[in-house]
């Protein structure tokens, strides 16, 4: 990759800032409760998504994105600042985006790495900040309200994660 990684909050993410222009600075928790985690599918690889967060005329960023093939973690927007990924103010304001290298049709990305390392940081942030780790609360970009994705898709299995982001094997 063309970046040099540094150790993010999240051991083992690595920094990989988003363009200033793609997300909102902010002071989270204090001025915005976070109370959801949003699952998102990336519908580009994780070197082109990376290309995109970091393009000022995209206007699109996510927290985290996790590679299909190592589960490997690169944080693009501090979770203290509001990255643009639900499509919807309210809810990019109180929740933590978290893209995933893939297709929704194409299920073969969605590996063992993708949903342990996945889950291992979104439980991470649940606890950070007192989120409930179940389905009301860790929702698909799909799930938001007047979003027109439908991410992450049919093939994401809802049961299995859940299951590791509350410790299981």
């Amino acid at each position: 990759m063309e970046h040099t990684p540094t150790a993010g909050p999240y051991p083992p993410s690595h920094w990989i800032p988003a363009d200033s222009a793609n997300y909102t600075v902010s002071g989270r928790p204090g001025a915005y409760p976070v109370d959801f985690v949003v699952i998102h599918v990336t519908e580009e690889t994780f070197g082109d998504a990376m290309r995109i967060f970091r393009d000022p005329a995209a206007k699109v960023s996510a927290h985290y994105m996790v590679a299909s093939a190592d589960g490997y973690i690169g944080q693009f927007v501090r979770e203290k600042d509001i990255a643009w990924h639900a499509g919807n103010w309210n809810y990019n304001t109180r929740s933590i985006g978290i893209e995933h290298e893939g297709w929704t049709d194409r299920p073969a990305y969605f590996t063992d790495a993708l949903y342990r390392s996945s889950a291992r940081l979104t439980a991470a942030v649940c606890d950070r900040y007192g989120i409930p780790k179940d389905r009301a609360h860790i929702i698909g970009h799909v799930e938001v309200p007047g979003s027109t994705h439908t991410d992450p898709g049919p093939h994401w299995e809802w049961d299995r994660y859940i299951h590791l982001v509350n410790g299981g094997r």
